[in-house]
Formats: structure tokens, sequence, C-alpha cells
């Protein structure tokens, strides 16, 4: 037989348990304390310096007959260039901005990784908005071949732009040239060019 006590507990669990349906009829509920909530990924529009915003914008192919300019771009628009990934497009703009705009498609062989293929690869989908540093003529007049880029390089009599480069890769596989005469380890050059060149360039 229901004892005093167990009347009166029976009838506080009725009592709050109908309070507790009055306040959800009454759309007054809220979260229990340490409820986690859910929000749908449809909702959430990522920040445009986000990983999410980066991701969709390198994934994004590129338009017909749209430009990428190399001279301005993040590297999040260069990723999106054939044969540039995210780490050469991270190169690129490191080398941008340690050495200023590249100006055109044969600066951008300066970088690390860029070679023929990519360059054609990337020739008709690139724009340059800036102009490239020129290397300044030391004051003999002579060109600086540890440092000169490809377009001062292949001015040289006998250096035309693909010797230019291959000085350029040589330089930077094998280091600088100690001697002039260094110059016979780079491809297609031999000691008739090396004395050519004698007089014009300089090593230090």
């Amino acid at each position: 037989m229901a004892t005093k006590d167990d009347r009166r507990a029976a009838l506080l669990l009725l009592v709050v348990a109908l309070a507790g349906g009055l306040v959800r009829l009454g759309g007054l509920a809220v979260d229990a304390p340490g409820a986690i909530g859910y929000q749908s990924g449809s909702e959430r529009r990522p920040g445009r310096d986000s990983v999410d915003a980066a991701s969709a914008r390198m994934s994004r192919p590129l338009g017909m007959g749209e430009r990428i300019d190399l001279d301005r771009a993040e590297a999040s628009d260069l990723a999106r260039l054939p044969r540039i990934g995210p780490a050469l497009a991270a190169r690129i703009v490191n080398d941008r901005k340690l050495k200023g705009p590249f100006g055109s498609l044969q600066e951008v062989a300066r970088v690390p990784g860029v070679g023929p293929a990519v360059l054609e690869a990337i020739r008709v989908h690139s724009t340059f908005s800036g102009v490239a540093r020129r290397e300044p003529a030391p004051a003999s007049g002579k060109v600086r071949l540890n440092t000169a880029p490809e377009s001062l390089l292949q001015q040289l009599p006998g250096i035309g732009p693909i010797k230019a480069r291959a000085i350029v890769d040589d330089r930077r596989r094998h280091g600088r040239y100690r001697t002039i005469d260094d110059l016979v380890r780079v491809p297609g050059i031999g000691t008739a060019t090396v004395e050519r060149l004698r007089d014009l360039v300089i090593v230090r």
C-alpha cells in the first residue's frame, strides 16, 4: 500500500512532467547544459583567407582565354595553371618577393622547378603586369656571370636564349663560377665561346 511520502513523490513527478510539456508547447525549450549543436556545411561560408576558400580557388578550372598575372597573383591562383601545383606556386611567389616581378615568361625560369616544359604549358595562360628588375651593369661595363638573369646573358655574343637558360640552370645546380673558364661545363659552350666572352664578363 502506497505511503503518504510515495503519493507526494508521484504528485511532484507529475507536476514536473506537466511543466516540461507546457514549456515545449510554448516554444520556450532551451538546450540542456553541454548540448552540442550541429551546423550544416551548406550554411557555412568560409572566409577568403580560409583553407576552404583557398582550396576552392585552386580547384576552379581556367576559363576560355583566361590569363593569370604571374607578377601579382596569389599562390592559390597560380596553382590553377597547368603543371603548377601548390608547392611550385609557393616558390614562384617567394621568388617574386625576393627578386621582384618577372616581367616576362623567360624570367619565370629563374624559379627552381620551372623548366622548358612548364613554361610551354603556361605560356597561353600567363600575363605580366610588372617590369623585371634588371641587373645593373658594373662600372667596368661587364656582365656579372654569377648573378645576371637570362635576359642579360642572351645579349652576349654566341649566347642566345637556349644557352642563357643553360647557364642559369648550371649555376643553380652546380653553384657559382670561380673563373670564366668554368663556363665550358655548360652544355653547348666550348672554349671558342669562352674566349669571345672573356673581356665581356666577370665572375665576382
